[in-house]
């Protein structure tokens, strides 16, 4: 049996409490049991060990491999770039991984300082770290719970367990026993630890210390949930490994047959100095074909893609998060404050027999049933808006005042004109609160509660201004507008006043009998206006949202079906009933439940891990502590600018607006930014295939090598870095949204990546090895030039190819991205470099090599990006 289905004496006896507490002795045997009330501070791996494991990737083995050779031979230069880069990749990757770590720790930071307990009789302040299970806590307005306790005594005690929840409205404690199984948000003879007591006084007897409280659960949950690799990270992984396999093999084959004719040959070269030179070339052609930049132009990319996303409120944490979203196919999402504005608003009103339904603009034309209606609700109210236009105080109560405000020049006014007297504070039990005030000349005892209780304490109704006795069809009336309200999901207010004695100054409850009912004012969290076009804008693009909320089951479901998350056909489930079904009926009713009301922390988790297991990429928003086991365990968590450090640690996004929006408006960048990966990943392997293509042609009819280890290496200076960022920051294609969620197992290279890597190499093969022809007519040393001419260039332009998955480079504005003209103009500029006098020994250009030279090369550059548009144009039109 729970604690909260014991009672108070019960569950004294299970913690072997005592009503005096426990003695200094029994403490200290606790303590060495049960160990102190504070969270486990895991082991961390440490930094050197994160640091070693970046460089297991093949690709940088390979890479590592190279600039060793490279060494060896003299080329310092090129090597220590390559060292360079893989040194800030390193460093990246490290500083990530310890910022995930991050959120166990601002989880020990929600620990109280201190407890009042009792202790051997005697009341005393000790540290909160102290506690052990049945230790008697003392608890005030403005305190932190220090640990998970039964409570023994209310004094109007409400705590905010918004974090652990995700609900902002204070919950009501009480010491009655809850014989039925709820689950921890209706709990209300529990508190729990980290919580805030935001009203009253009480006693609790503590039940669970450290990691055997609600906040050490989430805590042990969080360090256990995987930290799921992104899709990105997944394709790249892989992609790595079988590039590096592809490359060495490829080297090792160049050096061999080129070993092979040299061992074999005339012998009238010197050997040693022609197998270095063939083992150079080997090397360079693994620095050529492995773009070394590639991880730092695809982290400049995602970088550039949260720059945008912070513009649309979201602020990215984890950079691979950029990508992820946008081939997110599953949106969790919290109700209060993402979909809703998280205030509550009056939305309706009930006066009987009233021949208006709305109140009139101009409040002078109001009658007094609806003068009274705007005026128990300000004045029967404890709440206000502060100097720094705050509002302060219980939410139904802010909605009264907002609903004054709208109508009224000001709700402070009516509270000027009609001062408070006396009154009777709300409680639980009686579900009331009253306020005395002199109005007109009259004493009115003003009330408003829960309408059940008002109806049966109301013995008369204002009808047009006029008082009548309550009749049964009156009655019938009231009750049916509250049943109606409560059909959609609206809190119900019930408002009534009861005229007093002159002078009257203080009331007792007694006095709260024989009401004159007013009338009834219904309120709720509204749906954000621009969550409507959001929700049918992810549905749109293939993205299923579903809400996670701890409210009641009633409520989410109005607001998912007003706002178009949930289907005629669709489920709401609630926690207790998720905790019933076994995995194998959750699978089948996956698909047809929109909304989870009134779950857990071990819910949350459970939900992602079973919408994962169907390789859906699933996004989870969250804002408390409960929340962030699954904000780690989801593919992306994405956490609200206003909730908890916990969350904001645990998550890969944060949302500075809290809103639904702001999520659509992220996957369409993250799609743009995936879009655009490819851009310049394609880009990349189309220029590096088209020079491994000549060299192959090369090797292969036994032609002399048509580019220098140093012609290469410029090559990829130039053409591996800027151009391909560039591509980086081109718009959204037209069809981003409308188009399906990418497939979780679609690697980088898809069909059309692939045709257009293929398509583009081969052209720029063609190219480059007729130029190479063409010089070879009248020297090798002309060959050579032709064919570094035409490489450098013909990946310089194809630049303008890239930029477009279906449209020319016309089309969309040939000079319209400004970063790609500066990289192609840089292009140039770097190549011109080499054609001067200075220059041409080192790059091996021949003083022959003049501009009827340079007009083929470039011709046939130009001429090979002309023909990637046209296959481009031709595909598209088929497709």
């Amino acid at each position: 049996m729970e604690y909260y289905q014991q009672s108070t004496s019960d569950t004294i006896n299970a913690t072997n409490s005592t009503k005096e507490g426990l003695t200094s002795d029994e403490v200290q045997t606790r303590l060495q049991r049960d160990g102190y009330n504070e969270l486990e501070n895991k082991e961390r791996v440490p930094t050197w060990k994160l640091f070693i494991e970046t460089f297991k990737d093949p690709m940088v083995v390979v890479l590592l491999a190279a600039a060793g050779v490279q060494i060896i031979i003299g080329e310092i230069v090129e090597s220590l770039i390559i060292f360079l880069v893989l040194l800030i990749n390193s460093v990246i990757s490290v500083v990530q991984t310890r910022k995930a770590e991050s959120s166990l720790e601002s989880l020990r930071d929600l620990s109280a300082p201190e407890a009042n307990v009792m202790r051997d009789g005697v009341k005393q302040t000790i540290e909160a770290r102290e506690l052990v299970m049945g230790d008697l806590v003392y608890l005030e307005a403005g305190d932190y719970v220090p640990a998970d306790g039964r409570v023994l005594e209310s004094g109007s005690l409400k705590a905010n367990e918004g974090m652990l929840t995700g609900e902002s409205e204070a919950v009501e404690k009480s010491p009655e026993v809850i014989e039925e199984e709820v689950t921890l948000g209706d709990q209300r003879n529990m508190v729990f630890s980290s919580s805030l007591v935001v009203y009253g006084r009480g006693t609790f007897v503590v039940t669970g210390t450290g990691e055997e409280t609600e906040v050490g659960k989430i805590a042990d949950m969080l360090s256990s949930a995987e930290q799921k690799e992104t899709p990105l990270q997944r394709n790249l992984n892989v992609f790595s490994k079988r590039l590096g396999i592809a490359i060495l093999i490829l080297c090792v084959l160049i050096f061999a047959v080129q070993a092979a004719r040299i061992w074999f040959g005339d012998g009238e070269t010197d050997t040693t100095t022609a197998l270095i030179n063939a083992l150079m070339f080997s090397v360079a052609i693994a620095v050529a074909a492995i773009p070394e930049a590639l991880q730092s132009i695809v982290t400049i990319v995602l970088s550039v893609g949260t720059n945008k996303m912070a513009k649309q409120h979201a602020i990215i944490r984890k950079l691979p998060a950029v990508e992820t979203l946008g081939s997110t196919s599953i949106i969790c999402t919290d109700k209060t404050g993402t979909l809703t504005q998280n205030k509550m608003t009056v939305t309706d009103y009930f006066l009987p027999l009233h021949p208006r339904e709305s109140l009139p603009e101009d409040n002078a034309n109001w009658d007094k049933t609806e003068q009274l209606l705007v005026q128990i609700g300000t004045l029967c109210n404890d709440s206000y808006i502060n100097q720094d236009k705050q509002e302060v105080g219980d939410p139904t109560e802010i909605a009264l005042i907002q609903f004054a405000n709208e109508h009224t020049a000001g709700y402070e006014q009516i509270q000027d004109l009609y001062p408070r007297i006396a009154e009777l504070p709300f409680d639980s039990e009686r579900k009331l609160m009253s306020t005395v005030h002199q109005m007109d000349d009259h004493t009115l005892m003003l009330t408003k509660g829960g309408p059940d209780v008002m109806f049966d304490r109301a013995s008369y109704v204002l009808v047009d201004g006029k008082e009548q006795t309550l009749t049964e069809d009156m009655i019938d009336r009231f009750r049916k507008a509250n049943e109606d309200f409560s059909k959609q999901a609206l809190r119900v207010l019930a408002l009534g006043y009861k005229p007093l004695p002159d002078g009257t100054e203080d009331i007792t409850n007694d006095d709260e009998q024989d009401f004159v009912l007013v009338g009834l004012t219904a309120m709720m969290d509204p749906p954000r206006e621009e969550v409507f076009h959001s929700i049918a804008q992810a549905k749109q693009a293939g993205i299923r949202p579903i809400m996670i909320t701890g409210d009641h089951k009633t409520t989410a479901q109005a607001i998912g079906r007003e706002i178009g998350l949930m289907e005629e056909e669709d489920l709401a489930v609630t926690g207790k009933e998720l905790d019933r079904m076994s995995d194998e009926e959750l699978e089948q009713k996956l698909d047809k439940i929109a909304v989870y009301a009134r779950v857990s922390p071990e819910n949350k988790i459970r939900i992602v891990r079973s919408l994962q297991n169907r390789n859906a990429v699933t996004a989870m928003t969250g804002d408390g502590v409960n929340d962030a086991p699954a904000l780690k365990q989801a593919d992306i968590g994405i956490a609200m600018g206003s909730g908890t450090d916990v969350a904001k640690d645990a998550s890969a996004m944060i949302l500075t607006d809290d809103n639904f929006v702001s999520i659509v408006n992220a996957v369409q960048v993250g799609r743009t930014v995936f879009d655009n990966i490819k851009k310049s990943i394609s880009y990349l392997f189309a220029g590096n295939l088209g020079a491994i293509l000549t060299i192959l042609y090369a090797v292969i009819f036994n032609l002399p090598n048509p580019f220098t280890a140093l012609q290469l290496l410029f090559i990829n200076l130039v053409n591996d870095s800027l151009p391909a960022i560039a591509l980086g920051v081109e718009k959204s294609e037209p069809n981003v949204m409308k188009r399906k969620p990418r497939p979780v197992d679609e690697g980088i290279f898809d069909r059309r990546t692939m045709q257009a890597v293929l398509t583009r190499g081969i052209l720029i093969a063609i190219a480059v090895t007729s130029s190479f022809y063409i010089g070879l007519s009248h020297s090798n040393e002309m060959g050579v030039a032709m064919a570094f001419t035409t490489l450098i260039l013909s990946r310089t332009l194809q630049t303008f190819a890239t930029r477009s998955n279906t449209k020319s480079a016309i089309s969309i504005g040939l000079f319209s991205n400004k970063y790609v003209v500066g990289a192609v103009a840089l292009g140039f500029v770097l190549y011109g470099i080499t054609v001067l006098p200075f220059a041409r020994d080192v790059f091996h250009i021949p003083a022959e090599f003049g501009i009827s030279e340079w007009l083929i090369a470039t011709s046939l550059a130009l001429g090979a990006v002309i023909m990637m548009e046209i296959v481009k144009f031709l595909r598209y039109r088929k497709e």
